[in-house]
Parts: structure tokens; C-alpha cells; sequence
């Protein structure tokens, strides 16, 4: 019989931060990997809560050239929005997006992301074991 899996909640400040050395620490407790009995075909990974996410940074110039690309599959069906508006819009989409393209592409990619817990201040109602 297989044995349950604990899993915990990990809070991160994404105040200062940058956002790909975030997103990296974030995708790494989210598969699992630091835990000793990890495996690969198991999604075993904890739960990750992130705050702050207005307050992100971005080296160089991504901020002004950096584009996310969506695209409906009509023609003419592309919009594309800068790093710095989806900022003003909803800092916590860029946080998902890093995050979900830094995972795995496969079947255990979408469980893994349910567990992905973003805010764009430091309020939030969960219970904290592991603070980064």
C-alpha cells in the first residue's frame, strides 16, 4: 500500500526578487525535488504560496522589451502585451507564467500548478510551515 503524501506550505517574498531566480526555487519544491523520498513519476511536491508579487524585479531591460504572445488560432488573432503592463494589469499572471514554463510538460504539470499560490500583497489565509 502506498503511503500518503505530506505535503506543507512554503511561503516566498517576492519583494526585491528576481523573477526567474524565484520562479526556479518555486518550481523546484512544487515537483518535489527537495524531499528525500522524491520521485519522478509521482507528483509529491508541497505547496507554495508567493506574496508580493507587485513588487518583483527583472534584470536589464526585460521590463520594457520583454512580450507575452497570446494567440486565439483565428487570424489576426494574436495579442501581445509587455512585461511592464501585465505588471499594472495582474503581477500575479507573470508569476504563473514563469512558473508553469519552468515545470515539466507533462501529465503532472497541471496538479502541480493547483498548488501554486499567488498574492499580490502579503495577505493571504494559510497556514505557513516553511518560510524562504
Amino acid at each position: 500500500m502506498p503511503k500518503a503524501i505530506v505535503r506543507k506550505y512554503h511561503l516566498f517574498n517576492a519583494q526585491g526578487k528576481i523573477l526567474g531566480r524565484l520562479s526556479t526555487e518555486v518550481a523546484l519544491i512544487l515537483r518535489g525535488k527537495n524531499k528525500v523520498d522524491f520521485t519522478p513519476n509521482i507528483d509529491g511536491g508541497n505547496f507554495v504560496v508567493v506574496i508580493n508579487s507587485d513588487k518583483l524585479a527583472v534584470t536589464g531591460k526585460k521590463m520594457e522589451n520583454k512580450i507575452y504572445h497570446h494567440f486565439s488560432g483565428y487570424p489576426g488573432g494574436i495579442t501581445s502585451i509587455k512585461l511592464k503592463d501585465q505588471m499594472k494589469k495582474d503581477s500575479r499572471k507573470v508569476v504563473v507564467h514563469s512558473v508553469y514554463n519552468m515545470l515539466a510538460k507533462n501529465k503532472l504539470r497541471k496538479p502541480m500548478m493547483t498548488r501554486l499560490l499567488v498574492y499580490k500583497d502579503e495577505k493571504h489565509s494559510h497556514k505557513i510551515e516553511v518560510i524562504h
